[in-house]
């Protein structure tokens, strides 16, 4: 068996190594080709060249590389159609592999498996359309999002959310990471500002202010801030003057074992968190951590987005369990002072997220067989 696989950042390689290691498990004779990191390079793939040139966001950024980028997918197309596989998959990253796939299938019948559905049902519901033109299959993160797939033309397997396959830290660990840190029996609060430096500017102040205003309610909070590598700078600058000085986690520091680790046991051993929209809401659910998120754009961004966006949550444990349990300040919302007063009631009674958080993890696969062997089986079906 002939594999093309493709990723174009490291989320898309985390979740190509996986469904190449289930490959090799249900088809010991699988071969690859393509492009991807370390992960996927794990698992026997040499990388047409390096993932990193992929890595780009923002049309600042994509308008300087726009020819180096064009070549490449044009490359990467001809390298599919030269290997002739039975199955071209590509994840993620659609600006890249989309058009990669778009070209393959205007000169072949190759068929073609996109893994993460586009979030059609969030906005732009006509990139559904668009992709059935040239994608056979589509492996879903998310148990509904297949619907919104099929209705376009397309198949569509949710394969489980890699989230239920990732590490979990121990009762016996969260207390070693309070004792580590002297945090004792104090109630702990997680803030995650985002891990992007404009989301550091914008929320970090805001979450500031929120901090402020619980340590006035409640003295005896500590505050803990893992820090993704990007923004440990921007953290340390921003919480330079707070009182009593917050924990920060940083991912490159050498004194460390495990920092991934630490940031698993931090999850587990706070008693709220205060997070920015993402899927870090599901890492939270994972660790049974409840949360308030708030989010703020720029004021075009508001309006834009507000008009394009067809749900009326964008919190992932809200959306899979069906609950509105999370709360959420979003845009001209996120103000600290409504944030602070959501942080005391969720502390003083998370209950009602509990049962969310539970069955969000259940519907996204936990306790069931792996993301990537699921994956797996049903690029397998599918051919």
């Amino acid at each position: 068996m002939r594999v093309f696989i493709l990723a174009g950042e490291p989320s898309g390689d985390k979740l190509g190594g996986a469904l190449m290691a289930g490959l090799k498990t249900l088809r010991p004779d699988v071969q690859f080709e393509g492009i991807g990191g370390l992960e996927m390079a794990a698992q026997g793939l040499q990388s047409r060249f390096d993932m990193s040139e992929l890595s780009v966001m923002g049309l600042a950024e994509i308008l300087p590389r726009y020819r180096a980028l064009m070549a490449r997918i044009n490359e990467t197309a001809e390298a599919v159609l030269r290997m002739k596989p039975d199955v071209l998959i590509t994840i993620d990253s659609p600006d890249f592999s989309l058009r990669v796939a778009r070209r393959v299938k205007e000169k072949s019948t190759i068929r073609t498996v996109h893994y993460v559905a586009p979030t059609v049902w969030a906005w732009r519901p006509g990139r559904a359309e668009k992709m059935a033109r040239f994608i056979d299959q589509v492996l879903a993160l998310l148990p509904f999002e297949p619907p919104y797939m099929q209705a376009a033309g397309m198949r569509c397997d949710f394969v489980g959310h890699p989230v239920v396959a990732e590490p979990v830290a121990t009762p016996e660990e969260a207390a070693a990471f309070r004792a580590a840190h002297d945090l004792g029996d104090a109630p702990v609060l997680l803030v995650l500002p985002g891990s992007r430096m404009s989301e550091v500017s914008r929320l970090g102040p805001i979450f500031q202010q929120v901090v402020a205003r619980l340590q006035l309610e409640r003295p005896d909070l500590r505050v803990v801030i893992p820090a993704p590598a990007p923004v440990v700078g921007a953290v340390r600058r921003l919480t330079q003057n707070w009182a009593p000085a917050p924990v920060i986690l940083n991912p490159l520091d050498t004194n460390v074992a495990d920092p991934m680790a630490e940031k698993r046991s931090a999850f587990v051993a706070a008693d709220v968190a205060l997070a920015a929209s993402g899927t870090v809401s599901l890492e939270l659910a994972a660790a049974k951590t409840p949360m308030v998120i708030a989010y703020d754009m720029n004021w075009l961004s508001r309006q834009i987005i507000g008009r394009m966006v067809r749900v009326d949550t964008v919190t992932l444990v809200n959306l899979v369990s069906e609950t509105r349990a999370v709360p959420e300040y979003i845009g001209a919302n996120c103000r600290p002072g409504p944030i602070a007063e959501e942080v005391l009631r969720v502390l003083a009674d998370p209950q009602a997220q509990n049962d969310a958080m539970a069955l969000t993890m259940a519907r996204l696969g936990q306790d069931g067989e792996a993301p990537g062997l699921r994956a797996a089986k049903a690029v397998l079906d599918g051919l």
